[in-house]
């Protein structure tokens, strides 16, 4: 599958809490840095939080960049379990801090940055909107989690072999027992968002889940959570789609793009908040 590339494709480092963190910025084709102020999108790959990196997104970011004319920053935070939790959480935090300090160089609103991952990526993006809200940050416009791994109890986990699904409970507790080594980690809200008893203010999210996933009923449950706690939330599954195949998924690519325009507009004229500080 091939998307058509954005016009600019930079990888660099941005300073990070445990050391320099490889980010890779998408700008949209055609892009004037004069005028306007664009949007930013903040993405993290997938990966189990054990595994992955810049190119997992490549696809995705390429879409996201030339179809909704957003700049894309994508992310390669720590991994465990070399760099454990919470190494990926705070590396995210960071680079969302430089992003904003450098708007002025990126010609980026910063009213108007997202946060987007699948996979572990997901969790992480939903932590991260925790976390700025938590620690005063400038909030997100949106929030976009694709097939997002967010119950380390993995009390919810659908059956593999009846969903024919290529991700395994098995799977699951390796990752999560590397990137949570200390038990009670797995009921802090930075690492399980599911157990999280405080989600007001939250902004809007787009959460996505295939149905072929053993992962699709908490991603699922916790969208019901935000629309409880007042958090404007849309919800898709995606039929016959497997956790893998969701992420790069056309349809769902679209469906994204059209979610972040409309954030991305209700946002445009609301007034600046504080700015992001380091942790």
């Amino acid at each position: 599958m091939e998307v058509e590339q954005a016009s600019t494709v930079t990888n660099f480092t941005v300073p990070g809490p445990i050391g320099a963190i490889p980010v890779r910025l998408y700008e949209p084709q055609g892009r004037v840095k004069t005028g306007d102020l664009q949007s930013l999108v903040l993405y993290f790959h997938g990966g189990g939080f054990v595994s992955g990196g810049l190119d997992d997104a490549d696809l995705q970011a390429q879409y996201i960049a030339r179809h909704s004319r957003a700049v894309v920053l994508s992310v390669a935070y720590a991994l465990a379990p070399a760099k454990p939790f919470p190494a990926a959480p705070e590396d995210a935090y960071a680079a969302a801090c430089w992003a904003v300090k450098n708007a002025g160089m990126l010609h980026i609103d910063p009213r108007r940055i997202a946060v987007a991952g699948d996979d572990a990526g997901g969790n992480l993006a939903a932590s991260l909107t925790m976390i700025t809200r938590d620690r005063c940050a400038a909030p997100f416009a949106a929030q976009v989690l694709i097939s997002p791994m967010l119950d380390p109890s993995m009390t919810l986990l659908g059956d593999a072999k009846r969903l024919k699904s290529d991700m395994t409970a098995e799977a699951c507790a390796l990752r999560y027992r590397q990137y949570l080594p200390q038990t009670m980690q797995r009921l802090h809200p930075y690492a399980a968002p599911l157990e999280a008893s405080r989600l007001a203010g939250l902004p809007p999210a787009f959460i996505a889940t295939a149905e072929c996933d053993v992962l699709h009923t908490e991603a699922e449950k916790y969208a019901a959570a935000l629309i409880r706690a007042g958090v404007h939330t849309q919800v898709a599954r995606f039929a016959g789609l497997t956790h893998g195949a969701l992420r790069t998924h056309i349809p769902l690519l679209k469906e994204i793009v059209e979610f972040l325009r409309r954030r991305f507009s209700a946002t445009g004229s609301a007034p600046t908040n504080l700015a992001f500080q380091p942790s």
